[in-house]
Order: structure tokens, then sequence, then C-alpha cells
């Protein structure tokens, strides 16, 4: 059972030996892991609070690693790969890091090597959850922007003055005004600039 919070480390391999090795290294640097020997063991009972990442086998009965990276990302769970294989070759390698693979490690591999890829993966998903939850936290924000106030957001990062926004919508200057106040202090923008930039992350266009 994983901390709550803590990175983890999922496997997936149908080597019950491999399995075990990899987990006694990473319980040897502190990394708790979670081990399974079928893609469908672990959908089943796949759970992260934290940052994790995937070591996956490449080769597994009846299924390629390959095929489990593209159901995975089907299915939602976005997680970093790692993959491993003992019948690695170029074309499956170039094809895994396309499909966002951050390494492809040929068994057998050094421990530090799966080491360092393990930690890159979950710096990776650390940054990626750091965005997610930036990005929820914005839309929750604009949520609570009224109509006009959403309007007036969407013409004024495009680069509208005040008074084109006012005769865009057919009011005064000085409502606009106040209703770009609103929309500062509500979307907790310190600047227009940042205010852009909250527009760019929630892809606004004029009138949404």
């Amino acid at each position: 059972m994983t901390s709550a919070g803590a990175a983890t480390v999922f496997i997936i391999d149908d080597d019950a030996g491999v399995r075990a090795a990899i987990e006694g290294l990473l319980k040897s640097v502190g990394l708790q892991s979670e081990s399974f020997a079928s893609p469908q063991e672990f959908l089943k009972n796949w759970r992260s609070n934290g940052p994790s990442c995937l070591v996956l086998d490449v080769r597994l009965p009846g299924v390629s690693g390959l095929d489990v990276q593209q159901h995975l990302s089907e299915a939602g769970v976005h997680v970093p790969v790692i993959f491993l294989t003992g019948h690695g070759d170029i074309p499956m390698s170039v094809k895994a890091m396309k499909s966002g693979a951050v390494e492809f490690l040929t068994k057998p591999f050094r421990e530090q090597d799966l080491l360092d890829a393990i930690q890159q993966a979950l710096d990776l998903d650390r940054v990626a959850r750091k965005r997610e939850e930036d990005l929820a936290g914005l839309r929750k924000r604009y949520d609570l922007l009224t109509a006009r106030e959403r309007e007036v957001m969407g013409l004024v990062v495009s680069g509208m003055l005040n008074k084109q926004v006012a005769s865009d919508l057919g009011t005064s200057e000085i409502t606009v005004k106040i209703h770009r106040g609103q929309v500062m202090r509500k979307m907790q923008a310190r600047s227009f600039a940042e205010l852009v930039k909250m527009a760019e992350k929630l892809e606004l266009s004029p009138g949404n």
C-alpha cells in the first residue's frame, strides 16, 4: 500500500524475479513501488495520489508493451513510461520514444540507468501535475466571472482598448473599466500581462 502524496513507481512485468529485483532496488533508495504481473491487473488496481511513473516490460504474454502504452493513454491514464526489454530493436525503441516513453532500457540494464530514468520520469510527472493543478485553479476562478466579465476579459486580452470594448459591447467605457477591474480581482491577476497568460492557458478567444 502506498502513502498518499508520495512518489510511486509502478512495475508491470510477467517475470516475478524481475519485479522483485526492481522493487528491492527501489526500496534501497527509499522509493515506494507496486508491481503487477499483467496490464489488466495494473489497470484494475492502479491508484495514484502523487507523482508516479511506470516501468513496463515491452513484451508481455499476448500483448505488446507499446499497445499497453497506447491503451493507458486512451483510458486517460497519463503516466510517464520507462520500457524494459530483452529483445529490443531500434524501430521498437523509436516508436516507444515517439509515443512519449521516457526511456527504453535493454535487459540486462545498469541499475543506475534505471534509477536515473525513474527520477527523470517522476520529475516530469511532478511538473505535469503542477500544471494540471494550476489550470484547475484558473478554471475555478474563471467560472466565478459573470457572462459580461468573460466577454470583457476575452476582448481586452485580444488587445482591444477599453473604448473599443465599450463600442463592441454597446456600453460605456467606465462600465468596461469596472468589469475589467472585477476580472483582475477575481482572476487574481497582478498585472495585465499575467491576465493575458492566464487567458492563453485557458485557451480563450474573443467571445468566449
